[in-house]
């Protein structure tokens, strides 16, 4: 028999709770569902699970959001803990938050069906059960943070993408407008933007010449002391 070395210590309940974030119409869009058990059955929720006693911590939060988004290798990082005593009133729950940035254009609207969830507009995101306004304030800044000095905001957009795309998303995710001539100036003088040779013409005859982000070299530029700047 396995001796119980804890035994006389307190057990809890540990969970993830998971924002996940798509980029589409110029938005940020936070995932959002309805809560199907008690407490406060029916109120909006971010996407969660409790970790299973096989599973460590990153392979749960890579479980909870492959099963509410259906798509692999997602950029993910943690938020926070969050383990104020009250925090769920249904019993004592330690969460860690991570955020995830997904390229929406890959997400299964099926899904949204399956788990009685939707896509809400970042900005108009209304209550949410327990704290969790709290940590989606805490992962908006720690996005904008990150953003700043990291590419991550590539994983917010399709494989190919043109620089209007690119600035509105930098706008959404600061909430400001950025100058035309210097936003394309600084982020082509990084030299980790891939020219293709077709065009979206969705919004002009013109159209917009398509890049991509080129990750191995940025990763090179990363070794010669490089460092990603907005």
């Amino acid at each position: 028999m396995t001796p119980l070395f804890y035994k006389d210590q307190e057990r809890f309940y540990v969970s993830v709770d998971c924002l996940i974030l798509g980029f589409k119409n110029d938005k940020l869009y936070l995932l959002i569902s309805k809560r199907k058990f008690e407490p406060l059955k029916g109120q909006d929720s971010l996407m969660g699970g409790f970790i299973r006693p096989n599973e460590s911590l990153s392979e749960t939060v890579t479980r909870v959001v492959y099963e509410y988004t259906g798509i692999q290798d997602v950029f993910m990082e943690q938020v926070g803990a969050y383990g104020e005593i009250g925090r769920d009133i249904g019993e004592r729950v330690i969460s860690l938050a991570y955020y995830a940035l997904i390229d929406i254009q890959s997400f299964d609207d099926q899904l949204c069906k399956v788990h009685n969830a939707r896509w809400q507009e970042l900005e108009n995101v209304g209550e949410l059960i327990f704290d969790h306004n709290q940590i989606l304030k805490d992962t908006v800044d720690k996005l904008r943070r990150k953003a700043a000095n990291e590419p991550i905001g590539f994983n917010l957009l399709p494989e190919k993408f043109t620089l209007p795309q690119l600035q509105s998303l930098y706008e959404a995710i600061y909430q400001t407008t950025l100058d035309k001539r210097n936003f394309r100036k600084k982020i082509l003088e990084m030299d980790i933007l891939e020219k293709q040779d077709d065009k979206d013409k969705s919004s002009s005859k013109r159209g917009a010449f398509y890049y991509k982000f080129n990750k191995e070299k940025y990763d090179q530029l990363l070794k010669k002391g490089y460092y990603f700047s907005l």
